[in-house]
C-alpha cells in the first residue's frame, strides 16, 4: 500500500489490537482456573496453570509495545508488493461454497464432531504415562521363614538370566530389606528382611533401541524370571504408572481372607497383565501361646508374666532394663536370651519357669505352645481392614485393565460387610476426569465473559466459542491414531487447545465485525474479506506453534513420554480448527447475524446499522438471501 514502516507498524497494531487483547484473556480465562484444581490432579495443574496464564500476559505486553516498535524501526518498505499465495484463491473459493451451502457445510461438521466422540470411547484411559528412562529394577520375594543363604542364592539366579538380556548394561543387587535393599520409591525404606532382594538394573539408552521402550524390555524380563521356583518376582519400580491398586476392605478378617484368595485367582486370570499380589498373602511363622486361664489363675500366673518370660527368652529384656558393662568412654548394653535353635524347640520353650503365687511355674503347665503363621502386618483403610491388590500393567491400559478386573465375578458379587476401592493411579485417574470437565466448564464460561465485555456483545461471542467444538475432534482423532492413552498430559494439552483455538474465531469475527463498522460492507463481502485478509496469520501461527510441538510429539530429546501426548492432542486439534474454523466460522456467523437480526425484529427493537451497504446487507441475511459476493476478497 506505499506507507513506511512507522505508519504500517502504528496502523497494525490499532487494527489487532482488539483481537489480541481479546485472544489473550481467553487464553488466561483458560489457564487460570486449572491452578485452582483440588486433589492430585491439582498438585500437577497448580504450576502449569499460573505459569501459562503469567507467560501469556507478559506476551501481550510484547505483542502490545516492543513487536510495533520493532517494526516500525527495524523493517524495511518492500521493494515489490507481496501477492496473495497460490492456495488463497482456492480457500477463497472453498469459503464461499461454505457460505452458499450453510446447511450442508454445518451438518458434515456435526457429523465429524459426533463422530470424533464416539471414538473418544474407544481411546485407552490412564493417568501418567509410564516412563521410559534407561533404568528399572527387580524385586525378590521369597516365602517367610526363608534364610539369609536362599535369598542370596535366588538373587545370584536371578542376576544370571538378566544379564543376558542383550539391553542390560549394568546390575546392582541387594539382598535385604531396609534402607539399601529396599524398593527406593517406598518411603522410609521398608521393613528389614532378609528374604526380600533388589536387582537395580541399568539400560540401555533409548536412543541405542530403537522401537524398544523399557516396558517392552520388562516384559521380556519377567518371562525370563518366571523360572525361579518358589519366588515372588515383580519387575519395574512400581510406581504408580506401572500399576493398578485394588483393595478389598471388611471388618471380619476371616471373612476377607477368605473372599481375597478368590479374588486373587480370579485377577492372574487376566489376559496380558504382569504379576499380581496380594497383600493377605504376607504371612510369617510365629509362636502361639494360648493360656489356659484357668489353670493360671489357680497358680497365681499371670498373662503378663507369661509374655515378659517369652520376651526375655527369645528376643532379650528392654534397653531400659538391660544390664550395662561400663567401659572407660560408653556403656555396652548384654542381652541375655535363648540361642537361635533353642528358640524353635517348643519342648524346651514349655520348660521355661514363670512366675507364679508359689514359685516358678513351667510354661506347658499353664500355657499351650505352637508353631503356627499369621499376617506380618494388619493394614486398615478407613479404620477397615483391608487386602491390597497390586496388578502390574504390563503395558496395559489402566482404564481397561481396571474395567477387567471390575468385571470379575468375585468382584461383582461381594459378601456381606466386604466393600471393594481403588487407591492410587485409579483413584487419581477418576478424579482427574472429575476435576476436568469443572474446568472446561469454568474455562468456557470465563471466555464468554471476556468476549463479551470485549466485544460488547452477549451473542457474536457464540460464534467464537465454536472453533472449541472444532478443535476437540481433532485431537480425539489423533489420540486414536497415535495409540495414545487419555491421561492428564492429554488433558493438559486439551486445556492449551481451548485457549489457542479461540484465537483462529477471535481473528475472523473482530475483522468482520470492522469491516462492516468502518469500511461500511455488506454482511456477505465483509465475510470474505475476513476470510482473506485474516486467513495467512492464521495459517502462519497454527504452523508455528504445530512446528513447536512436533519434536516432542515425535519423541525427539529426552524422555518424551509425559510431554508426547500433550504435544499430539494440541498438533490435532490445531489441524482441525484451524481448517475446520476457516470454513465453518464465517458459516455460524451468518447463522448467529441472522437470529440476532430475527430477535431485534420480535423485539421491535431498531435494526443494527452498519452504513448504507452494511445496512442492504443486513436487510437481505434477515430475508434470508444471501448477498452477491461482488468479487469481494480476491
Amino acid at each position: 500500500m506505499g506507507k513506511s514502516p512507522y505508519v504500517a507498524a502504528m496502523e497494525a497494531a490499532d487494527e489487532i489490537g482488539l483481537a489480541v487483547i481479546a485472544t489473550t484473556f481467553t487464553l488466561i480465562a483458560v489457564f487460570l482456573p486449572t491452578a485452582f484444581m483440588a486433589g492430585v490432579p491439582g498438585k500437577f495443574f497448580v504450576q502449569f496453570g499460573w505459569t501459562a496464564a503469567i507467560a501469556v500476559f507478559f506476551s501481550l505486553v510484547v505483542a502490545r509495545m516492543l513487536t510495533p516498535m520493532m517494526a516500525a524501526y527495524v523493517l524495511k518498505p518492500p521493494k515489490k508488493a507481496h501477492g496473495d499465495p497460490g492456495w488463497m484463491k482456492l480457500y477463497l473459493r472453498w469459503a464461499a461454497f461454505c457460505l452458499k451451502h450453510r446447511i450442508v457445510t454445518l451438518l458434515a461438521t456435526m457429523v465429524f464432531f459426533f463422530g470424533s466422540f464416539g471414538l473418544a470411547g474407544l481411546l485407552p484411559t490412564g493417568f501418567i504415562p509410564p516412563d521410559d528412562f534407561g533404568q528399572t529394577q527387580v524385586s525378590l520375594t521369597l516365602p517367610p521363614g526363608s534364610t539369609f543363604q536362599q535369598t542370596l542364592a535366588a538373587a545370584e539366579r536371578a542376576r544370571d538370566l538378566v544379564q543376558g538380556h542383550k539391553q542390560v548394561q549394568l546390575v546392582y543387587t541387594t539382598v535385604g530389606g531396609g534402607s539399601t535393599g529396599t524398593d527406593i520409591w517406598t518411603p522410609g525404606g521398608g521393613l528389614p528382611e532378609v528374604r526380600k532382594a533388589t536387582l537395580t538394573l541399568k539400560l540401555t539408552h533409548r536412543s541405542d533401541r530403537p522401537g524398544i521402550s523399557k516396558q517392552d524390555v520388562e516384559s521380556e524380563l519377567r518371562q525370563a524370571l518366571d523360572v525361579l521356583p518358589g519366588v515372588r518376582v515383580k519387575v519395574g519400580f512400581g510406581q504408580s504408572s506401572e500399576k493398578y491398586v485394588l483393595v478389598l476392605a471388611g471388618e471380619d478378617g476371616v471373612a476377607l481372607t477368605a473372599h481375597a484368595a478368590k479374588v486373587e485367582r480370579e485377577l492372574r486370570t487376566l489376559p496380558g497383565i504382569g504379576n499380581v499380589t496380594s497383600s493377605s498373602s504376607l504371612v510369617r511363622p510365629e509362636l502361639i501361646v494360648r493360656p489356659d486361664f484357668a489353670k493360671a489363675a489357680d497358680l497365681g500366673v499371670t498373662s503378663a508374666a507369661i509374655a515378659d518370660t517369652l520376651r526375655i527368652a527369645t528376643a532379650g529384656d528392654f534397653d531400659q532394663s538391660l544390664p550395662k558393662l561400663n567401659l572407660a568412654q560408653r556403656q555396652v548394653p548384654i542381652v541375655v536370651r535363648l540361642p537361635a535353635t533353642a528358640r524353635t524347640d517348643l519342648a524346651l520353650l514349655e520348660r521355661l519357669p514363670v512366675p507364679g503365687r508359689s514359685g516358678p511355674v513351667m510354661l506347658g503347665n499353664v500355657a499351650s505352645v505352637t508353631i503356627d503363621s499369621g499376617p506380618a502386618e494388619i493394614d486398615r483403610y478407613n479404620r477397615q481392614r483391608n487386602v491390597n491388590f497390586e496388578i502390574e500393567l504390563n503395558q496395559q491400559p489402566l482404564g481397561a485393565v481396571k474395567d477387567a478386573a471390575l468385571a470379575l465375578p468375585t468382584l461383582k458379587s461381594l459378601p456381606a460387610g466386604i466393600i471393594v476401592t481403588e487407591i492410587g493411579d485409579a483413584e487419581a485417574m477418576a478424579e482427574l476426569f472429575d476435576s476436568f470437565g469443572l474446568a472446561m466448564l469454568t474455562g468456557v464460561l470465563c471466555i464468554y465473559i471476556v468476549l463479551v465485555l470485549l466485544f460488547k456483545d452477549f451473542v457474536q461471542p457464540v460464534t467464537i466459542l465454536g472453533a472449541l467444538v472444532l478443535s476437540i475432534p481433532g485431537a480425539f482423532v489423533a489420540l486414536f491414531i497415535t495409540h495414545t492413552a487419555l491421561s492428564m498430559p492429554s488433558m493438559i494439552g486439551l486445556i492449551m487447545l481451548m485457549g489457542i483455538a479461540t484465537k483462529n474465531s477471535i481473528l475472523l469475527v473482530d475483522y468482520v465485525i470492522m469491516a462492516r463498522r468502518d469500511h461500511h460492507l455488506p454482511r456477505l463481502e465483509a465475510v470474505l474479506d475476513a476470510c482473506h485478509k485474516r486467513a495467512r496469520p492464521i495459517v502462519m501461527t497454527t504452523i508455528a506453534m504445530a512446528a513447536g510441538m512436533l519434536p516432542i510429539a515425535l519423541g525427539i530429546g529426552v524422555d518424551p513420554s509425559f510431554r508426547a501426548p500433550m504435544a499430539i492432542v494440541v498438533i490435532g486439534g490445531l489441524i482441525t480448527s484451524t481448517f475446520l474454523s476457516l470454513l465453518v466460522i464465517p458459516v455460524l456467523f451468518t447463522y448467529v447475524d441472522d437470529a440476532i437480526t430475527l430477535l431485534r425484529r420480535a423485539l421491535r427493537m431498531p435494526p443494527r446499522t452498519y452504513g448504507a451497504a452494511g445496512a442492504a446487507g443486513a436487510a437481505g441475511a434477515a430475508r434470508g438471501a444471501p448477498q452477491p459476493a461482488a468479487g469481494a476478497g480476491t
